[in-house]
């Protein structure tokens, strides 16, 4: 996969994944495996989850008080509105910049796209935020 996809990708994706005051349906099928401070940096946190997106799934548009990274356990096709289609593949990894708007793409074919999510957040602000 060329960096133009990944970075394509990115934007599009996640992950996702989070924790608010939203309903699971909002989410995906996200599970945490763990959170603690960040020592280094006071007020700060990270976490680790696997979200799961089902095949029709939409990974509304959303952005983080914090870095975003990991990388798709297994892979899939997302469909951004307007634009072609996006394959993904297992092993395929992702970084998205602190207050960047991303997902906002359908899960389509008959694959569940699985990701591997670490954030490093503001400890005190929702996971993330729905971009209206």
């Amino acid at each position: 996969m060329t960096y133009q996809k990944i970075a394509t990708l990115a934007v599009f994706v996640l992950s996702a994944v989070f924790i608010s005051t939203s309903t699971a349906e909002e989410l995906g099928n996200r599970k945490e495996i763990k959170r603690s401070d960040l020592a280094s940096a006071p007020g700060m946190e990270v976490i680790t989850s696997i979200i799961e997106f089902e095949p029709g799934f939409f990974i509304k548009r959303h952005f983080h008080h914090g870095i975003e990274t990991g990388y798709f356990i297994q892979g899939g096709t997302l469909q951004p509105p307007g634009k072609e289609p996006i394959t993904v593949t297992a092993g395929t990894p992702f970084l998205t910049e602190n207050g960047v708007p991303h997902g906002g793409a359908t899960v389509i074919g008959d694959e569940t796209i699985k990701v591997f999510t670490v954030h490093i957040v503001e400890k005190d602000k929702p996971l993330y935020e729905w971009v209206k």
